[in-house]
């Protein structure tokens, strides 16, 4: 009897397995788009520059703290103009210095960090804000150092194709914006090396004013999936 049941459950696993690898087969032939090439120069530097003045960019500089959650998981308050995160997940603390991590300090509880524990929980912070803060603030890096900008002409209008080209966690990752009228982002295509399949859309929905000014959308969905960032609050 359990010999039948233990067959039986082995062969339900082999047809779940099965399928799941026929649709990642399916799903990689679908999205399977190469990185498009257009255009770089002024002209894709101005889109860029408009995509900017859209949504006000020059008050995102000058906010002097974000506060938001991902995955409600790990939590962040950027002091943007001193160039420190306090990234908090568990019963960890980082007080992350963005531009010396190496400077950074780490707890567990009350408890400051040192050697190897200390650099894992460093190493953890910055990997961490740097992919979650992306997906809360991106279209303000358009012109972070290591980007490379083109032009890119689809569906009857200009895209603005974004490559990083080094620093943060995934050098390489390619992002195509389409805008609308106004030059607001609406969605991106990814070309990420985390995710498997190329050119996948990302939209960035409904954006809002923030109290600095600035608007960030209320929602961002990958395959109609939200991504979870929560409880974000702007002080100017």
């Amino acid at each position: 009897m359990l010999k039948t049941f233990l067959r039986g459950l082995l062969k339900v696993l082999a047809g779940l397995v099965g399928l799941l690898l026929i649709s990642f087969v399916v799903l990689k032939l679908v999205y399977n788009a190469p990185v498009p090439s257009g255009k770089s120069g002024q002209a894709a530097d101005m889109l860029a520059q408009q995509m900017l003045e859209a949504i006000n960019h020059n008050a995102f500089t000058e906010a002097k703290v974000i506060h938001w959650s991902f995955r409600e998981t790990n939590h962040y308050k950027w002091f943007k103009q001193e160039h420190q995160v306090q990234v908090s997940w568990k019963d960890y603390q980082v007080n992350l210095q963005t531009k010396s991590p190496q400077q950074s300090q780490a707890y567990k509880g009350d408890t400051e960090l040192t050697g190897q524990a200390k650099t894992e929980a460093i190493a953890y912070a910055e990997k961490n804000f740097n992919n979650d803060s992306f997906w809360l603030i991106a279209p303000h890096k358009l012109f972070d150092p290591g980007t490379k900008r083109q032009l890119i002409r689809a569906d009857g209008q200009d895209k603005l194709l974004v490559t990083y080209t080094s620093g943060g966690s995934t050098p390489g990752d390619s992002y195509l914006w389409t805008l609308n009228e106004q030059h607001i982002p609406v969605s991106m295509q990814l070309w990420v090396r985390i995710i498997p399949f190329d050119g996948i859309t990302a939209e960035w929905l409904n954006w809002q004013p923030t109290k600095a000014g600035f608007p960030l959308p209320e929602e961002r969905r990958l395959w109609g999936f939200k991504i979870p960032i929560s409880d974000v609050k702007v002080i100017p």
